[in-house]
């Protein structure tokens, strides 16, 4: 089997590099969440949330087979548009901005260490080896519904620039990445990359890929900038103080793609419920909403799209414009229409 946790830094090495940010803890070496993330079992929605549910098939799935546009590498071009974006399920999606791609936790199969874990309720639009060429990956976190070991693997020789929050690029180096490679980014650090610039920012959530590596990593949203756009990454997240201010020192977006799924009451600062979506691109200032994590994985116990149901009723009540491709779909965002596929007749 790969080595699907990836390096990890010894304890002194996390203590000697990272003891000078404020979110981390020397005393318990890890890192911490702006909120303590909570969880209480006797609020559980949705049936029991034990981690033997990831080895059936959810009940929750769509009873059809979803639409997606099948990608291969022909159907891109050469050379990336100044701004366009294909989401191809769950929180793993391309963009392209100023000419250049990025790709965002690119996950293909399924979201667990076993192929029997977590199974996709739909096919990936594409397979990894009809990537384009890419010329940023960017790494949320390291759970394994954002960081696939295989596509890691698949990317490492490539001229690719990996930008991840701290402590992250020792398992993509267990993978192959050559160190090189990595920018490993604190919160409000940045990258350059000709003319972008990326920024990592704050989220409420937490990290790991085994019983005993929990919070040995960092967790990151992203600021991305180019020559005229202004893009928003909320990574996964609860509710919390850091959208007023990533609003307030980086807006306003033309964009913000957020996480709208995988909320319940038994872990309610975990990620984002859907009044919470709405509330959260509201204070980060933007003015598309791009909905993100969601469709792909049954992650807490409730149908595939409620929360796509919810967050756009909500949106319409609030005046927020929803860009909501199908998975595959090339979209210019603003620009080209899109529709509620979700809502087969």
């Amino acid at each position: 089997m790969n080595n699907q946790l990836g390096k990890v830094k010894s304890s002194d090495e996390r203590q000697k590099a990272y003891s000078t940010h404020a979110y981390y803890s020397p005393v318990k070496d890890e890192f911490v969440s702006p909120k303590e993330i909570v969880y209480y079992e006797d609020q559980v929605t949705g049936g029991k949330s034990g981690f033997w549910r990831f080895f059936k098939k959810s009940p929750n799935s769509p009873k059809f087979e979803l639409p997606k546009q099948v990608l291969t590498k022909k159907d891109f071009t050469e050379v990336p548009s100044s701004f366009a974006a294909y989401w191809l399920g769950h929180s793993t999606a391309i963009i392209e901005l100023d000419g250049y791609r990025i790709l965002i936790d690119p996950v293909f199969e399924n979201a667990g260490p076993l192929p029997m874990i977590a199974k996709r309720m739909s096919v990936s639009p594409i397979q990894r080896e009809e990537l384009p060429a890419v010329d940023i990956v960017i790494i949320t976190h390291d759970h394994y519904d954002h960081l696939e070991t295989e596509t890691m693997e698949f990317l490492a020789d490539k001229n690719i620039q990996f930008i991840v929050p701290l402590a992250v690029g020792a398992r993509l180096q267990g993978w192959g990445v050559p160190k090189e490679k990595i920018a490993e980014l604190a919160w409000h650090q940045s990258v350059t990359h000709g003319s972008l610039k990326i920024t990592a920012t704050p989220t409420v959530h937490y990290s790991g890929r085994s019983y005993n590596d929990r919070n040995k990593t960092l967790w990151a949203s992203y600021v991305i900038k180019g020559k005229e756009k202004k893009l928003y990454w909320s990574g996964d997240t609860g509710y919390g103080d850091h959208f007023k201010e990533i609003g307030s020192k980086y807006g306003p977006f033309d964009l913000a793609f957020m996480e709208i799924d995988a909320w319940n009451n038994g872990w309610p600062n975990t990620h984002l419920f859907p009044e919470q979506v709405v509330k959260a691109t509201q204070e980060v200032n933007a003015s598309l909403l791009f909905p993100i994590h969601f469709s792909t994985f049954d992650l807490a116990l409730h149908a595939w799209d409620e929360s796509i149901n919810m967050v756009a009723e909500l949106a319409a009540q609030n005046n927020i414009e929803l860009v909501t491709p199908i998975m595959g779909q090339k979209v210019v965002p603003g620009i080209t229409p899109t529709t509620k596929w979700w809502m087969r007749k």
